[in-house]
């Protein structure tokens, strides 16, 4: 990786971890007494960081793209909540833009296919946001159509809305251009990454001129069949678990324990691999969420001491948390004694894979 790479990632790296502690505190003071006038400014603030945090994300994205292609990470998904999903995430924002969106699914509500349920969403919100950007007032449509065959299934999306939302990638340069102009650098960013994926991933594009001033855009793609040895997505079930959160940053405690206790565990925290060492000791924790660069005594060293303790305090499972997740450092984590690996800035998902995986090693139930 070269040194402007490194710098660009690091960078990107560290401001997705702080919008995501700015999204926290904001939380926390949602849940305050406050005015009107309080809420509203809290509200803004989310909202900001937000935006910031799913530019950010679509740019390391663009990035990954122009390196590696489009990495796709299959798995069971029910095509229907694809949609259910949109709408939730779009809803208040086409509202705030002054916008009416309509969503619909057509087809069976049980369809499923294989298939990378970021990547789906990911092309919609690229359409969608040009579309209710570009949109001064009235209606947007987006509808999923859903076409199952003895070999695979054939998806359909479709985005209705004011003219030119469907352009081709042929003169992508200017047309990204333009949109940035336009509708800023958040749109722009995020219909590159829309046309980005559904290319890499064999789909198709037309625009459908309609009557008035509005345009379709389509695009298809086919998506594999369920194999019958692969279970659909289960709800998660089980007891709580008390966690020992280890990070010499507040903010993110804060985001770590935000997140843990919205899988209704109960946490406590440390600042620094000495404390860590002392509250571990003690053989209260399920686990212990350890961040590796911390002053005194850093995460590895910290899990070395706990893994020499005997009895139960001595298997705790621990998992770095980590803004350096490469597969390499990865290896050394884990041949230091820890059970697995969350890369910062934390998504939600990811963390409560690593702990179901970490506190029932067999699957037989989630402690989480």
């Amino acid at each position: 990786m070269s040194l402007p790479d490194f710098f660009f990632d690091r960078v990107t790296s560290d401001i997705r971890q702080q919008m995501d502690g700015v999204r926290a505190l904001a939380g926390q003071l949602s849940r305050q007494r406050l005015t009107a006038d309080g809420e509203a400014c809290v509200d803004s603030i989310d909202a900001a960081a937000a935006g910031v945090s799913r530019m950010l994300e679509a740019a390391m994205d663009l990035k990954g793209i122009a390196l590696k292609g489009v990495v796709l990470e299959l798995e069971p998904v029910r095509l229907r909540e694809v949609m259910d999903e949109i709408e939730a995430r779009w809803q208040p924002r086409a509202a705030a833009a002054g916008v009416t969106l309509l969503v619909a699914y057509d087809g069976d509500p049980d369809a499923a296919a294989m298939a990378d349920r970021k990547r789906l969403l990911q092309i919609f919100d690229g359409f969608i946001g040009e579309a209710v950007g570009a949109q001064a007032r009235g209606a947007v449509e987006a509808g999923l159509y859903a076409y199952p065959g003895p070999d695979f299934v054939r998806l359909e999306g479709r985005i209705r809305g004011p003219r030119d939302v469907g352009w081709d990638a042929k003169d992508t340069e200017t047309r990204i251009r333009s949109i940035e102009e336009r509708l800023g650098l958040e749109v722009a960013i995020g219909a590159m990454l829309a046309r980005r994926i559904l290319a890499g991933m064999d789909g198709e594009l037309r625009k459908e001129a309609n009557a008035g001033a509005s345009d379709t855009a389509a695009f298809e793609m086919k998506l594999a069949l369920i194999p019958d040895t692969v279970a659909e997505p289960q709800a998660d079930a089980g007891r709580a678990a008390h966690i020992l959160v280890v990070d010499d940053n507040a903010t993110n405690r804060m985001v770590a324990q935000s997140l843990v206790e919205m899988f209704d565990c109960t946490c406590e925290s440390a600042e620094d691999g000495e404390e860590a060492v002392e509250a571990a000791s003690s053989g209260r924790f399920d686990l212990i969420l350890m961040d590796i660069k911390m002053p005194r005594m850093d995460g590895v060293a910290a899990t070395r001491l706990i893994r020499a303790m005997p009895g139960r305090v001595g298997v705790t499972p621990i998992i770095a948390l980590t803004a350096n997740a490469d597969p390499e450092d990865a290896e050394a984590y884990l041949a230091a004694g820890m059970n697995g690996v969350v890369e910062k800035p934390m998504k939600p998902e990811h963390l409560l894979t690593a702990l179901q995986q970490a506190l029932d090693p067999g699957g037989q139930s989630a402690a989480a």
